[in-house]
């Protein structure tokens, strides 16, 4: 039996009975206000309920959960207490990090488990004594099977961007390892969407969840403004260049579709632009911290991108996003552009079309429910790529059948 809660509750942080300890690590972290996932997240939560929480990108979901686990743990034992499942190495470091800081002052230990660096030095520390465990799934199975993570202890299993992981195949691995934690136990899922897939997780690994609904059937954050670009292949770098030239960012994620491609317009664009930088799945650990830390700290003004990393960058400051490549699939367009608008902040989000390619613009348009206007750029004027069935098209097709809806 799944509870449905709609909308935005009234409440503050000093309204839901947390620890003065909590409320100092919020004050030192200038929470001042709980997002709306957070204000309804948090006190079902701390209930002890399993929560479905589903909310646009950008709303503060690692609090959500994260206040609430900090919130009940109880004096450390033989292994942790509390597992958060996430898709990418990137997030799951971005999860430890402000896990630490809603915990600051408490002596709470939270390890981060994932591919890409020694399993020696995980191991260390769990061995060690840990609360939290935060991890991608395939390394938290390794530990599994080496026998270096007991997992008898658990409490509390959260599974963040729980479509993400899904749509990446981690669901047998998911399994397996909730199949390891003790009933009973307190499971919360985060996902910007409740795919068919997430629902019959939640329904075969969830009790009576609570579910919080904040997304309102909207993908996409209302602070982005959404522009497309019409472009010959050929003019796309001297396109973005000019962009970044004339806009200056704050800081910008430029998406492409492959490692390769990332690669060499970020070497094009360093020649212009310096401190631009990429990320992608070939880069070593180290270098992906190193790159993460820098943009993080905002040496890294303009990072190129591809998607296997890009769902995983929270960075508030981002004011644009450019979708150099038109994404394969529309839903990894509305995951490109949630890396900015964060928290309410304003954000630009471009997107590069060329002649070729109306049908993949049609389908983000279909998807959103949303015309993208078209931003004319001096010198770079094209028509629109034409499909048979834009978003505008259906819509009209729509008024003609029932005229009701044109006066809406």
């Amino acid at each position: 039996m799944i509870r449905r809660i709609e909308g935005e509750p009234a409440t503050g942080f000093q309204d839901m009975g947390l620890s003065k300890a909590m409320l100092g690590a919020l004050a030192a972290a200038r929470y001042v206000k709980p997002s709306p996932i957070q204000a309804a997240f948090i006190p079902e939560a701390l209930e002890g309920r399993d929560v479905i929480g589903q909310a646009k990108t950008g709303t503060g979901k690692t609090a959500a959960f994260g206040i609430p686990i900090i919130e009940m743990l109880e004096e450390r034992g033989r292994g942790p207490q509390a597992i958060i499942l996430a898709p990418t190495r990137e997030l799951t470091q971005q999860i430890v990090v402000e896990i630490k800081k809603l915990a600051v002052g408490r002596d709470v230990v939270v390890c981060g488990t994932f591919g890409g660096e020694p399993i020696e030095r995980q191991i260390r520390v769990i061995q060690r004594g840990v609360d939290i465990i935060v991890g991608t799934p395939g390394r938290v199975l390794d530990h599994i099977q080496r026998r270096t993570l007991f997992l008898g202890d658990i409490v509390h299993v959260v599974l963040d961007e729980a479509d993400r992981m899904l749509d990446i195949g981690f669901r047998p691995d998911i399994e397996r390892i909730l199949r390891h934690t003790p009933q009973p136990r307190q499971t919360l899922l985060l996902s910007a969407t409740i795919s068919a897939d997430v629902r019959k997780l939640a329904q075969r690994y969830m009790y009576q969840a609570v579910e919080v609904n904040l997304s309102q059937d909207e993908p996409l954050v209302s602070t982005i403004q959404q522009f497309y670009v019409s472009v010959p292949h050929d003019r796309k770098i001297e396109l973005l260049q000019h962009l970044l030239k004339r806009d200056r960012p704050r800081q910008c994620i430029v998406f492409t579709r492959t490692k390769r491609g990332a690669d060499r317009l970020a070497e094009r664009l360093q020649r212009a632009f310096p401190g631009v930088s990429t990320i992608h799945g070939d880069l070593s650990q180290s270098v992906r911290d190193r790159v993460m830390k820098g943009f993080r700290e905002g040496r890294i003004p303009v990072l190129v991108a591809t998607d296997v990393v890009g769902r995983g960058i929270d960075v508030e400051n981002i004011s644009h996003v450019i979708n150099y490549d038109i994404p394969d699939d529309a839903e990894n367009y509305v995951h490109r552009i949630g890396r900015t608008g964060r928290m309410g902040k304003d954000g630009i989000a471009y997107l590069f079309v060329g002649p070729d390619q109306g049908e993949p613009l049609t389908a983000i348009e279909n998807l959103i429910n949303k015309v993208i206007p078209a931003h004319e750029v001096e010198g770079f004027s094209a028509p629109r790529p034409r499909s048979p069935q834009s978003a505008r098209e259906l819509f009209n097709t729509a008024v003609t059948r029932s005229p009701s809806l044109a006066s809406r």
